[in-house]
C-alpha cells in the first residue's frame, strides 16, 4: 500500500492511520493503534504507544514518549524530552483496568523537560515552561512554571491601569479608557485626599456603569490561586482593588488584554460574555465585585470551550 507518510528508513511506524505529510524520523516508533494527524513532524528517538490521538500539524520534538491515554490537538507542540505519564501508582507488570486521558487542547506548547502527570488537561494555547511539573488542569491561555507547576501570567497584552492616569489624561471622574477587549473598559472613580486620609465615595447611578444589585469582597486569597475562570451570559461586573492589588485578564475570544488593578479610585467594567481571571493577589488584596444581576448559576459560563462557541455564535 502506498503510503502519503514519510518514514524515515530507520523508523518504525506500524500504524497506517496516519496523515498525509507526516514525517516519522529516525529512531521514532510509532506502534499499530497509534493516530496521527495530517502535517506532523515526529522527530528522532520519539515512541508512540497505541492508544495515542495526536492531531494535525503537532510537532514532536526528540526524546518525547506517548503512552496509552494521551491526547494532542491540534497544532500542539511538544518540546525535547517532555515526559507524559499515565498511571499514577505505577508498579513493575501491575497495570490498571484503564489509563487516564490525558489531554493538551488546540495549539498549547509543552516546554523541553516539562512533566505532566496523569489526567491532566492543559487548556488551549496554554504554555507549560521547561521543566515544569504539571500536577493540575492549566487554563487555556496560561503561561506556568515550576514545580509544582503555577500560573505566573497569561499570554495577553499588557494594558496597566496607569494608562488612565497618564500626566495627560484627563483625571477626572467618569473619564474611562477602552481596552479594546469587547466593551472592557477601565474608570477613573470620584476620589478625594487631604491630611485626614483617603475618601472614595460612589453613587451608583452617577458613578458606574449600571446600578448594582449585588455586590460581594474576594480576599485572603493564596498568591498562586487563581479566581474566576468564567463569563456570564447577562451579567455586568465591576471591579475595584479596595486594598492591595491584583492582575485581572479580560478575553472576548479574540483578543486578551491584562490589567493591573492597584488603585481603589480605578475600576475595571467587565461586560456580559468577557471571560475574566483574576490573580496575581496580594497576601493583603481585597477585590471588592459589584453585580448587575443576582447570583444565577445558569448566568455562568465556565468552559472556555463552551465561551468560545458562545461569542462566536453571535
Amino acid at each position: 500500500m502506498t503510503r502519503n507518510f514519510f518514514v524515515h528508513p530507520s523508523g518504525i511506524c506500524e500504524s497506517e492511520t496516519v496523515g498525509e505529510n507526516t514525517r516519522v524520523w529516525a529512531f521514532a516508533h510509532v506502534l499499530p493503534g497509534a493516530r496521527i494527524g495530517r502535517n506532523c513532524n515526529v522527530c528522532d528517538n520519539v515512541f508512540i504507544e497505541n492508544d495515542v490521538i495526536v492531531g494535525d500539524d503537532v510537532t514532536l520534538k526528540c526524546g518525547v514518549q506517548l503512552w496509552d491515554g494521551v491526547r494532542l490537538e491540534d497544532g500542539v507542540f511538544v518540546g525535547p524530552n517532555a515526559t507524559f505519564t499515565n498511571d499514577k501508582f505505577p508498579r513493575s507488570r501491575q497495570y490498571p483496568e484503564t489509563f487516564h486521558t490525558t489531554t493538551i487542547e488546540k495549539g498549547a506548547s509543552i516546554g523541553a523537560n516539562a512533566t505532566i502527570l496523569p489526567g491532566v488537561r492543559v487548556g488551549r494555547h496554554a504554555m507549560v515552561g521547561a521543566g515544569a511539573v504539571v500536577t493540575k488542569d492549566v487554563p487555556p491561555n496560561a503561561v506556568v512554571v515550576g514545580n509544582p507547576a503555577v500560573i505566573v501570567g497569561y499570554q495577553t497584552e499588557s494594558r496597566p491601569e496607569t494608562e488612565i492616569g497618564a500626566p495627560n489624561a484627563p483625571q477626572r471622574p467618569g473619564t474611562k479608557v477602552a481596552l479594546g477587549v469587547g466593551e472592557c473598559s477601565l474608570w477613573r472613580l470620584p476620589s478625594f485626599a487631604d491630611l485626614r486620609g483617603d475618601l472614595a465615595p460612589l453613587e451608583f447611578a452617577r458613578d458606574l456603569p449600571f446600578v448594582p444589585v449585588r455586590s460581594f469582597l474576594v480576599y485572603g486569597v493564596p498568591t498562586a490561586k487563581v479566581r474566576g475562570e468564567h463569563a456570564h451570559h447577562h451579567c455586568h461586573q465591576f471591579l475595584i482593588a479596595a486594598h492591595g492589588s491584583l492582575s485581572v485578564v479580560v478575553d472576548d475570544g479574540r483578543s486578551r488584554v491584562e490589567v493591573e488593578l492597584t488603585d481603589p479610585s480605578v475600576g475595571l467594567h467587565i461586560p456580559p460574555r468577557i471571560w475574566g481571571v483574576q490573580y496575581k493577589f496580594q497576601p493583603d488584596t481585597v477585590l471588592m465585585v459589584m453585580a448587575s444581576h443576582g447570583y444565577d448559576a445558569n448566568e455562568y459560563i465556565r468552559d472556555y470551550s463552551a465561551f468560545l462557541d458562545t461569542v462566536n455564535a453571535r
